[in-house]
């Protein structure tokens, strides 16, 4: 199949985009995305756009701008899955084109192309596209901030007020961290090509105070919600400032393990973990770092070039002493990786692209085979149409992409990417759903009982506080429902474990019963459907008479 190369790229990038829509029309997934959605959800009922609420109580974890921009797309298209997904799909075309453009100020149109192809059919992306948490908005607001601060090099005070904008956008995402994926990449650059003198200029200094402007309407949020109110109970005690959390113990706090969250640090987490997270690129990534070691290679790279990789490799070294780790952490910093992947592909002579033609069919191969058995293990719904269209797109990869060659790479490891997002998207995970037993009673609740105040006792699901009608109320002991037991019509969502209480104590009628799984932890007995049954829990909808 002949076409000019850069617009082959385009048009495969306009099929990605395509296909990466579709997750916009799924549910949601617990625990994250969820829990996001739902807390956006309170904001909207409760028209209050400075306090967190989780589970009737203040919530402090993570920053406000997801939730403002939830929320504010829950007013215009209603209170939706799709709402909750729609603005971090926008983040994501956005990282796309900064990603462009970055690469381009550096390299040429082509690998700016091959690079925007890379990120956006890297298999963690393509996850984060239907689990929607906070990473892909961190991850566009990063690139841009970074691509603005590279033009504030050559041109005016703009690009210093616009990469300020992004870099408090993404610090109001996730926290102050960010600044080392952005601001890292610069001071080695300085370093290494000895401009010293660059960081005392006075616009580096009126970029921080601008990040910090910016910030201060997350700052205003915290301080009224938390600092102005030392009595209430956070992390199990009184006096929690919200902005000490935020500028020390969110972050810091992790790295160092000693915050409120902790975690357990593997120093190898993340070299494996981007291992599958960055398929089907991941060999060829970790190859074109090996590269990066022999000078000889380095010297064919532009000098600012070395922003890229250091920025990544400052970041990677971070997330891997850290103590709190987590797969999605990683995504951060995947455009640089994208760069650094397509500049190699780029540089590739004959011998080398045979080797990496080879891999990825291997690749195209193996993942459908392994695509193709889940689809028969799990017993997805239409699993042979499943299949068919798997095998129908590896066909098709091969007869209309031949030839060895850097173009022929690109295309077929695109239609893999995008063939993992049909199955992903239209058949495993809504069969996934079928398990997620807070969001399957929260929507038939809402279909047949809109009007019906619902609780939530001695157990917890947010996909039921965002599926369910109106504000879910929690109850964590039965001394608390003795107090809401008047209600009349009040339903209760509750595990199996508690329902024998209620039927002896309540005469509690059950009005539905739900099959639950943790999807977001499979397991084998779990994965085959005929041994199903034996991991399954259950929860019920009850009514108290």
């Amino acid at each position: 199949m002949k076409i000019a190369e850069n617009k082959l790229y385009l048009i495969l990038i306009i099929l990605v985009v395509i296909a990466s829509a579709t997750a916009l029309f799924g549910d949601l997934m617990e625990p994250d995305g969820a829990l996001y959605a739902a807390i956006a959800k309170t904001m909207v009922l409760k028209n209050d756009w400075i306090n967190l609420y989780l589970h009737d109580a203040d919530w402090l974890d993570k920053p406000h701008l997801t939730f403002w921009l939830a929320a504010a797309s829950y007013k215009v298209f209603g209170i939706s899955a799709f709402a909750y997904k729609l603005p971090s799909f926008l983040a994501g075309l956005l990282g796309c084109w900064y990603l462009y453009l970055f690469t381009k100020a550096i390299y040429e149109e082509k690998t700016a192309l091959i690079s925007v192809l890379i990120f956006s059919t890297a298999l963690h992306l393509i996850i984060s596209s239907f689990d929607v948490r906070a990473e892909t908005y961190i991850t566009a607001f990063v690139i841009a901030s970074i691509y603005h601060y590279y033009k504030a090099h050559q041109q005016g005070f703009r690009h210093i007020v616009a990469g300020s904008f992004f870099a408090a956008c993404a610090i109001m995402i996730k926290g102050i961290f960010v600044l080392i994926p952005v601001f890292a990449g610069f001071l080695i650059y300085w370093a290494v090509s000895k401009q010293y003198k660059e960081i005392l200029k006075p616009k580096w200094w009126i970029a921080l105070v601008l990040i910090l402007i910016f910030i201060s309407p997350e700052l205003y949020a915290l301080y009224v919600q938390f600092d102005l109110h030392p009595e209430k109970i956070v992390f199990g005690q009184q006096g929690v400032s919200g902005l000490r959390f935020f500028f020390w113990d969110s972050q810091f706090g992790r790295f160092f393990n000693s915050g409120p969250i902790k975690g357990k640090g593997d120093v190898s987490f993340f070299f494996h973990t981007t291992l599958w997270a960055f398929l089907p690129w991941s060999v060829l990534f970790y190859t074109a770092i090996a590269q990066l070691v022999k000078k000889k290679n380095r010297d064919k790279i532009p000098m600012e070039g070395i922003i890229i990789w250091a920025s990544a490799l400052v970041s990677f070294l971070i997330f891997s002493l850290s103590k709190f780790q987590l797969p999605h952490y990683i995504l951060l910093i995947f455009p640089q990786f994208s760069i650094l992947t397509a500049a190699y592909l780029c540089r590739l002579e004959a011998k080398g692209i045979k080797v990496f033609f080879k891999i990825q069919n291997v690749l195209f191969l193996l993942i459908t085979v392994l695509l193709s058995s889940l689809a028969l293990l799990f017993h997805v719904p239409s699993p042979f149409l499943c299949i068919g269209s798997l095998l129908f797109l590896l066909i098709l990869a091969f007869v209309l992409f031949k030839g060895t060659s850097v173009q022929t790479i690109m295309a077929r490891s695109t239609l893999l990417s995008i063939s993992l997002m049909g199955f992903l998207y239209l058949f495993f995970y809504p069969a996934l759903l079928e398990y997620q037993a807070g969001m399957k009673a929260g929507k038939w609740l809402q279909e047949q009982h809109p009007g019906t105040q619902a609780k939530v006792l001695m157990s917890s699901s947010d996909a039921f506080d965002f599926y369910a009608p109106g504000e879910v109320g929690y109850l964590y002991s039965y001394e608390a429902l003795e107090k809401e037991k008047s209600n009349k019509g009040m339903v209760v969502y509750v595990p199996e474990a508690e329902f024998s209480v209620l039927k002896t104590m309540y005469h509690a009628q059950i009005l539905k019963s739900f099959d639950y799984f943790h999807i977001t932890r499979l397991k084998g007995k779990f994965l085959n459907y005929q041994t199903r049954s034996q991991v399954l829990e259950r929860f019920y909808l009850v009514k108290i008479q």
